[in-house]
């Protein structure tokens, strides 16, 4: 889908609008791990074409059935410092031991060709990403519907030990305790209605007038035939 094409979606109603384009956005998704941000990421890019994922560099050792190139891009400590001090990260955190990074580039070029990024990161690169691009950012906090809830969802992965699930869960209250910094908040009893509300949410934010490109002499232009 080009960046005319999404006219549509980012101001319903407008026909016979090329001239208006509009600047891709940046859609964080984060939550704490285990209460479902990465399925809910999976469904908004099955669902969505102008969509596209963030792929992060990062420091852990790939899990399970995770390729290279498709979830992450797996790279030394080394590289990473590199890529750190010679400002090829939008953002990047120290998770769990391991670090994690956005490169610049590819982001950069997709929002410029109208196309929006998803983001499935944690607080501590949201708030990198709000410092560095607070106009291109849309922040999303999902929370799960209870403690039970989450534990069980962490069991059900069967990916890590009885220690490392007893860390996350200690982490989770340090995490959701900063929801307040995000622009809108999802429970997600329900993975369906969260999968909607994410939708509503990108549907709005397309439509913001910031984003739009264009429109100003468009309207112009139409004032002068009134």
């Amino acid at each position: 889908m080009s960046a005319e094409n999404t006219v549509k979606e980012a101001a319903p109603g407008v026909e016979g609008t090329a001239e208006i384009h509009r600047r891709g956005l940046m859609l964080v998704l984060s939550s704490p791990s285990g209460a479902g941000k990465t399925t809910i990421s999976r469904q908004l890019l099955e669902r969505d074409e102008n969509l596209q994922m963030s792929i992060s560099v990062t420091t852990r050792p790939p899990r399970p059935g995770e390729v290279d190139g498709r979830d992450y891009y797996f790279i030394t400590p080394e590289r990473f410092h590199e890529m750190v001090e010679n400002n090829e990260l939008l953002e990047h955190a120290q998770v769990f031991g391991n670090y994690y990074g956005t490169p610049r580039g590819p982001v950069e070029e997709a929002l410029s060709k109208g196309r929006d990024v998803l983001f499935d990161i944690d607080w501590q690169g949201t708030q990198q990403l709000r410092e560095n691009a607070r106009g291109d950012l849309v922040s999303v906090f999902v929370l799960p519907p209870s403690a039970a809830a989450l534990e069980e969802r962490l069991r059900s992965r069967a990916q890590d030990s009885d220690q490392v699930i007893a860390g996350r869960m200690a982490k989770a209250a340090e995490e959701i305790s900063h929801y307040p910094e995000y622009d809108y908040v999802i429970v997600n009893h329900v993975l369906r209605k969260s999968v909607s509300q994410a939708e509503a949410i990108l549907r709005a934010e397309r439509a913001r007038q910031s984003r739009l490109i264009g429109v100003s002499d468009f309207v112009a232009r139409l004032k002068a035939d009134l």
